[in-house]
């Protein structure tokens, strides 16, 4: 959600992870206001378009527990590309983007018009760690990609989103996974295991970053039982793999290439002058050697999905 839903977007569901550690993001800096969301979006949008056969193959898991909800709702939208998958895969179902950044819900509200699902969307700007009271009714499916883990407390944010689950709905919490690859541990340049280098600072950027929050509350990760915490059952967890070998596609090359330009502006203090020399020739479009024109790279990520149900009244 604006503050809460990666990388300089760090907070919005919709961006898709590039390459980064298992939460997928570029942590360093960028909290809601300080985050320019006009100029992001386009960045979101492309990263959510990469991760739909992902997030589409998680969407009709789903279905077995609400296999034809009424109210669906996304929160922490961002852009409302995810939106507008859970639109897609549960046509019947009224849809609700929250978010807390207007530019970007009005992005998801001029998606659902081209792509024929306006007259079923509703939009609601709102922060996760100050309440969902703007729904109208209580929903049958919500989808939280991303977006806990950028509240302070995050066992009180799920018992936020859980307080407003009908009798039987279900949470679907994205969180983790593991980390994402987009070229061979060694790879010609540099000394090998770069990726393994930047996802150790991004580690130590996403403990900062939590430690930093507003009502910060050290949390184990235990996705399961913080859902139980929260009064839902624990129905299910897994983990959704997106595979696209090499050679990438134009679009997901030019994501990759984006995702670690930014990991380089928020980490490049962090980095030896080896590893930043070879991050620089991999951004080189010049360069022969860069992911502009490398025939090895590749996009290897997996994201882990948490069901949580409400019991039935």
């Amino acid at each position: 959600m604006a503050h809460g839903h990666h990388d300089t977007a760090h907070r919005h569901g919709d961006h898709g992870p590039g390459p980064g550690n298992g939460q997928g993001h570029a942590h360093g800096h960028g909290h809601g206001a300080d985050v320019d969301w006009a100029a992001m979006a386009p960045y979101l949008e492309r990263g959510a378009e990469l991760f739909a056969p992902l997030h589409a193959e998680a969407a009709a898991w789903l279905r077995r527990w609400q296999p034809e909800p009424e109210l669906v709702v996304d929160a922490g939208s961002g852009p409302g590309v995810v939106t507008a998958l859970l639109a897609e895969v549960f046509p019947r179902a009224r849809t609700v983007a929250v978010d807390s950044s207007p530019h970007l819900l009005e992005r998801a509200r001029r998606r659902a018009e081209r792509q024929g699902f306006a007259d079923r969307l509703d939009t609601l700007e709102a922060d996760l760690a100050t309440g969902l009271d703007g729904l109208a009714y209580p929903a049958d499916l919500i989808w939280a990609s991303k977006a806990v883990h950028h509240v302070g407390d995050q066992r009180a944010a799920l018992s936020v989103l859980a307080g407003r689950l009908a009798p039987g709905g279900v949470l679907a919490l994205l969180e983790g996974g593991l980390p994402t690859r987009f070229l061979p541990r060694d790879f010609g340049l540099g000394r090998p295991g770069l990726q393994s280098r930047l996802d150790e600072l991004e580690d130590r950027g996403f403990d900062r970053m939590r430690a930093e929050l507003p009502g910060a509350v050290a949390e184990p990760e235990d996705w399961p039982a913080l859902l139980a915490a929260a009064g839902l059952r624990h129905a299910a967890t897994r983990t959704f793999l997106l595979d696209l070998p090499a050679p990438l596609p134009d679009a997901a090359r030019a994501h990759v290439a984006a995702t670690l330009a930014h990991r380089r502006d928020v980490l490049a203090d962090g980095l030896d002058a080896e590893d930043l020399a070879t991050v620089d020739r991999l951004l080189d479009p010049g360069d022969k050697e860069s992911l502009h024109h490398r025939p090895d790279a590749f996009f290897l990520t997996a994201q882990t999905v948490y069901v949580g149900v409400r019991a039935e009244e």
